[in-house]
């Protein structure tokens, strides 16, 4: 059982969106009594790319299908689906979505992610599921451009009741983490979790400020950080991807929390991110309060997606 047994969220409530944009285009394309052929699955290539799976995902899962046809692994198109959902499942290894902790002393996560794709809410949520289960929880303000960014995780820190290391809008980032970590340290603290910039039309600067921030807290606490989480909000589908390319420049990822999966249609972007990047999704994001959060599970997300 990890962090979250604890929680009741679900993701299939969650994910109504995307299904039935799926449900609605699969049905059209595997009509009752077709025959499985070329314009099939060229249809159904079509299909998947429109539902946001990506170019490359799905020209893998089109030659998977073709190859078991041609095997007679499949002959009809009722065995598509069971066939697709089984081979999507086959993405995801179970040891790469947990959360790494340290053997000793603080856990430190280092979270990135462009501003306005939910990164301090889902903070705040990985914080408050953390807390939850009994751990002692220290967030950091390391996003000192914007005064709202500060305020924000101050006002979350106070509601679901951790500590929060900050300091004046302006200051250096890089001595928020520093004091950061001294107070992780010092508290006995179970995680740290640092918030960072986001801004990429500075994306020279960004990424330098986020090289300083791991390596001082690399320096402080060896072997840290354990884990380097992106944010990413589901809503904006493929641009997705280019934002975390852009963060694999500066940051070695371990990681992807994808935000606002409960209110997008693009849910099939899950998908993409493992096949293209092949960062684990371990995290998602399913509404506003600090509780909808849940593990990434790929066997509840695909039959989900597409019960």
């Amino acid at each position: 059982m990890g962090i979250f047994s604890k929680t009741a969220v679900y993701i299939k409530e969650h994910l109504s969106k995307t299904r039935n944009k799926i449900s609605a285009s699969f049905s059209s394309v595997l009509k009752l009594g077709r025959n499985i052929d070329e314009a099939l699955l060229d249809e159904l290539e079509e299909t998947l790319i429109s539902d946001d799976i990506g170019v490359e995902t799905t020209d893998k899962l089109i030659s998977e299908l073709r190859q078991a046809y041609r095997n007679r692994q499949i002959a009809k198109t009722d065995d598509i689906l069971p066939f697709l959902k089984e081979h999507m499942k086959n993405y995801w290894p179970h040891q790469d979505r947990q959360l790494n902790f340290a053997p000793s002393g603080p856990t430190v996560i280092l979270v990135a992610g462009v501003n306005g794709t939910g990164k301090t809410t889902s903070i705040a949520k990985l914080a408050y599921i953390l807390n939850r289960n009994n751990k002692n929880v220290i967030v950091a303000a390391c996003d000192t451009f914007r005064a709202a960014a500060i305020e924000q995780l101050s006002i979350w820190a106070e509601r679901i009741g951790v500590q929060i290391v900050k300091h004046q809008i302006g200051g250096d980032p890089a001595a928020v983490a520093f004091d950061a970590c001294e107070a992780a340290v010092a508290r006995n603290a179970d995680v740290l979790i640092l918030d960072t910039a986001g801004r990429l039309h500075t994306k020279k600067d960004l990424m330098q400020q986020l090289t300083k921030i791991r390596d001082v807290i690399t320096r402080k606490i060896p072997g840290s950080p354990h884990e380097v989480l992106l944010v990413l909000d589901a809503t904006t589908g493929q641009n997705a991807i280019a934002q975390a390319k852009i963060f694999t420049e500066a940051i070695n990822l371990t990681g992807i929390f994808l935000a606002k999966l409960d209110g997008t249609a693009r849910g099939g972007i899950v998908l993409a991110i493992k096949d293209q990047l092949d960062i684990p999704v371990k995290f998602v994001g399913l509404g506003e309060k600090p509780e909808d959060i849940a593990e990434f599970d790929p066997d509840k997300f695909v039959e989900a997606l597409f019960e």
